[in-house]
């Protein structure tokens, strides 16, 4: 197969051999290697990498990916990280509109009576930029005779793959793991990647969040080898009784294999001392070219997980021989914890839920959405010390590490789908959904379902997802609805959750377990909440912190009090989205929002709704954060 260019003008096609999306789980070959916390199958690609800017797809240079490329004229750019802060195209911070509007016409393919498929709408724009990335690389001796997979962390936003002149696959959901099988092509020495990355797709339609337009590679770059025996995907499935003593936990495995030969599983479930609790095993069994199982086992005397005590315990998948020979082992904490509805209220663990919580964007001032744990952690440390229980990943997928971060910490996540189209429904204020996809048009169904799968396969093992969200401000249809019939299925016991069925009535008994809404004042959600409410409700965003905000906050807490269906929310927003550049005329470096860098069309300093600046100081309205969420501890 060979790349296509007028695959970013089709919506039907949004990925091409990528691997399937998996757990997020880490496997080693010996618990020696999980003790020393050393990974031996896996080689970073980070670092500086060879780099051309293209105005659009037909000023690329197109053959840049052969073997016998001369790249003499490319430039360096750092990997991972965003093109536009390297120095190449134009930093854009825009809310609603898209970044065409006003200058080329765009609608979304079949989008209205006439459009069509729109061909040649990305694949000829006169304005698509193009990076063109190369990394030349040698096998790291541990990877050497393994099958071999690379894994793009996050990509903005369609990219193109190729190694040593051979086409390997296509990808578009930017927030979310793009993994590809490079064993065919692969060498042990003087291997050639080459990365296309174009700026906007089809794909582009569904990620017009609010905020700065990047594209690149802003996420790690990781080759991984993989055993003879491997674990592809794991799901582990705790159940905590009513009595919030007793449960079970289902463990389902998906193995494949190089040669037939049998493979026992063993579970091993141990307290965070490290004592053993559980041990079971199976025999894994042959489907459709790989080997799959499923071991279920009682415990007993479970210590719970919640904001107070988020107890977890260390899960164990060992993959043997008959002979008992490890093979590969899958470590994995894991907590005991119960999301349900009773009554139009939600419940966790038997206690009515709260919702202190924030939307985090994924921020740097010098980086972007380019962020490492150092953030990561910080962001976690201001949470905890200001009452925050719950955070909202507004509105994609963040880093898989953050995830692991509020499973320790106890922090709520409503994990939110890579969606946002309101470009297309949302005009001038106006709701006007004439040419709003994904909507109920066919052609996009698969893109969406897509992304669900995505964040739901990734994620789907941490304990802090009570939620998932559908995505935000996509207004309602069949193909949402069909988004809202996957997560239900899978029947994992969380809550489904999507704000802009309110906008689509139709939609309001199809779509989310939750009554949710944006920015309703005090009196409107009282006016639900006193007109047979149909559901526990909750604000997903308010108190949308501004200029000097926050000064309402008190008003929304007493209705917790007044009302049981209304089980709080989550702030507008976190962080500041603003850039650290340095001033021409003082020679400091100043933090500068939407419009200072002469981007038009602008929303400007709506870029800057956090409780914290950019660079992570806390803005006087946490005061009345801390105070009040505090009341809810």
């Amino acid at each position: 197969m060979n790349a296509d260019m007028k695959w970013l003008d089709n919506p039907e096609i949004f990925r091409v051999n990528q691997l399937d999306a998996h757990s997020d789980h880490n496997y080693y070959i010996s618990y020696e290697d999980i003790k020393k916390k050393e990974n031996h199958l896996q080689q970073s690609l980070n670092g500086q990498w060879e780099f051309n800017f293209s105005k659009n797809v037909m000023s690329r240079p197109e053959k840049f990916y052969e073997d016998n490329f001369d790249a003499s004229n490319f430039d360096k750019i750092m990997v991972p990280g965003h093109i536009e802060l390297a120095g190449y195209d134009k930093i854009r911070y825009i809310n609603t509109m898209y970044p065409w509007e006003g200058k080329e016409y765009h609608r979304g393919a079949y989008s209205m009576e006439g459009t069509g498929d729109e061909a040649g709408m990305f694949s000829e724009a006169e304005y698509n930029p193009v990076g063109s990335y190369i990394k030349k690389f040698d096998l790291d001796q541990q990877l050497c005779g393994k099958r071999i997979r690379i894994c793009f962390e996050g990509v903005e936003e369609a990219m193109y793959v190729w190694l040593n002149g051979q086409f390997v696959g296509y990808a578009e959901d930017s927030f979310t793991p793009s993994e590809f099988d490079l064993t065919p092509f692969i060498k042990e020495k003087e291997n050639v990647l080459a990365v296309q990355v174009h700026k906007m797709s089809t794909a582009a339609f569904l990620e017009d969040q609010d905020f700065f337009r990047f594209f690149g590679i802003f996420r790690n770059v990781t080759l991984k080898a993989v055993p003879d025996v491997h674990m592809e995907d794991v799901w582990f499935q705790p159940v905590l009784n009513k009595n919030n003593k007793s449960g079970k936990i289902s463990v389902i495995m998906k193995v494949s294999t190089q040669k037939e030969q049998k493979v026992n599983a063993r579970f091993i479930l141990r307290d965070r001392e490290g004592v053993k609790l559980v041990e079971a095993s199976t025999l894994l069994e042959k489907n459709n070219g790989e080997l799959i199982g499923t071991i279920e086992t009682n415990v007993e005397n479970i210590k719970l997980w919640d904001n107070h005590n988020p107890y977890l315990y260390h899960a164990y998948v060992e993959l043997t021989t008959l002979n008992n020979e490890l093979l590969e082992v899958i470590p994995y904490d894991i907590g005991f914890r119960r999301i349900e509805i009773i009554d139009k209220v939600m419940y966790l663990n038997g206690e009515r839920l709260i919702i202190t919580g924030v939307n985090r964007h994924e921020w740097n001032p010098k980086t972007g959405r380019c962020i490492g744990m150092e953030e990561m952690n910080a962001d976690m440390d201001c949470l905890l010390r200001n009452n925050i229980n719950a955070v909202r990943t507004c509105h994609y997928p963040d880093q898989i590490p953050w995830y692991y971060l509020c499973d320790e910490a106890g922090i709520y996540m409503m994990a939110e789908t890579n969606l946002e189209s309101h470009g297309t429904f949302q005009k001038l204020g106006a709701i006007e959904p004439s040419c709003s996809v994904p909507c109920s048009i066919p052609q996009w169904k698969e893109v969406v379902l897509d992304r669900a799968r995505n964040n739901f396969e990734t994620f789907k093992n941490h304990t802090s997802v009570l939620f998932w969200s559908l995505g935000n401000e996509s207004y309602a249809g069949d193909n949402i609805e069909a988004m809202n019939d996957f997560f239900k299925e899978k029947k994992d016991g969380r809550l489904v959750h999507y704000e802009s069925s309110f906008y689509n009535r139709a939609y309001e008994d199809t779509i989310s377990d939750i009554e949710t809404r944006m920015y309703a004042k005090p009196k409107e959600v009282e006016e639900y909440l006193n007109n047979n409410p149909k559901k526990p409700y909750i604000l997903c965003e308010f108190m949308h912190d501004m200029g000097n905000s926050m000064g309402g906050l008190g008003d929304y807490m007493k209705l917790i009090d007044k009302y049981e269906m209304y089980q709080g929310g989550f702030i507008w927003d976190f962080i500041d989205q603003a850039i650290l550049v340095k001033d021409h005329v003082t020679g400091k470096e100043v933090l500068r929002y939407g419009g200072d860098f002469d981007d038009r069309p602008s929303d400007y300093e709506f870029s800057g709704n956090g409780i914290v600046f950019a660079d992570r100081k806390e803005k006087p309205a946490m005061q009345e954060v801390r105070y009040y969420y505090g009341l809810y501890r």
